[in-house]
């Protein structure tokens, strides 16, 4: 896979433009975090409150049939899953607490009109409440700072801690973005959306700790070299691993979001982008913040 020799790019020479970008980009992010608590962003019934009814058909149906069906009685936001046998189906609906007593009956309706042929019952009915909702939320939350405490302590423990603060930072910078970029196209943030970011953060950390092995390795053999030229030469060294690695883990992601289905499209597109944006952080996010440790500018080697 050389597919390209040895690259001299001056990557910390462009850290001013990419953290500008950054920033921007993270900003959008903090917005649509709390724009969660509020209610003002897409959330899914998990976070919103909603209902789940669970049918089982005479006969097996097409799940794409049913979601026209569906979005032509006024149900768009029905989010369809279908399980391994093939006559079972589970709809999920956002919806206020005074209308949930009516879904069951309505979406019954729905059924026996468009369906007339394939009779069902109904096997299970779920409502999930406000208060419920709000509890989720504040998981999610958690789950996501636990995870980062977590991590600042792994690099810590395995490279310093100054490493442990730029993994942390720049992890946290691809949470952000990538919530910005759902915010942004009103994608419905669910508990799988919170999934794709844990995921994403493990695979984030995993990218930027190979280039931070790679520059402690290069502190040791080349001690007397400048500090830009020594994290460039190692960002540069270890470029074409994370290209290769970015663009196969990006071949397997394509498949999903293309392939997949409605059910885990959400989870494939937010782990994509993750994955596009945790390549660019590990490059010009999680190596730059090393430049404002004050203990790491070390100086320069005196000319003999």
């Amino acid at each position: 896979m050389d597919i390209w020799g040895e690259t001299k790019i001056d990557f910390l020479g462009k850290r001013w433009i990419m953290f500008t970008m950054s920033g921007i980009m993270c900003i959008i992010g903090l917005i649509a975090i709390f724009a969660i608590p509020m209610g003002k962003a897409n959330l899914g019934t998990d976070f919103a409150g909603g209902i789940a009814i669970q049918f089982r058909f005479e006969k097996p149906l097409s799940i794409d049939k049913v979601r026209d069906l569906l979005a032509g009685s006024g149900f768009k936001d029905a989010n369809l899953q279908q399980f391994a046998e093939p006559n079972k189906l589970l709809v999920r609906l956002k919806r206020s607490e005074g209308k949930l007593r009516d879904i069951s009956q309505s979406l019954g309706e729905v059924f026996t009109k468009g369906l007339p042929d394939n009779p069902y019952t109904v096997d299970s009915t779920t409502e999930v409440g406000p208060t419920v909702g709000k509890k989720l939320q504040t998981d999610a939350l958690w789950a996501v700072g636990i995870s980062m405490i977590c991590i600042l302590i792994y690099v810590a423990w395995r490279f310093e801690f100054r490493f442990g603060v730029a993994a942390v930072v720049a992890t946290l910078h691809d949470v952000l973005v990538v919530m910005g970029f759902l915010f942004l196209i009103n994608k419905e943030i669910t508990l799988l959306i919170v999934t794709a970011l844990l995921t994403l953060a493990g695979y984030s950390l995993t990218d930027t700790v190979v280039v931070f092995d790679r520059i402690r390795e290069n502190m040791k053999k080349r001690s007397k070299e400048e500090t830009i030229p020594l994290i460039n030469r190692s960002v540069n060294e270890v470029l074409r691993r994370t290209i290769v690695t970015s663009l196969t883990t990006l071949l397997a992601l394509l498949s999903l979001l293309m392939l997949g289905g409605e059910v885990i499209h959400d989870f494939s597109l937010a782990l994509f982008v993750g994955v596009l944006v945790g390549t660019y952080s590990s490059i010009f996010i999680a190596s730059p913040v090393l430049l404002f440790w004050k203990d790491y500018k070390r100086p320069v080697a005196a000319k003999v």
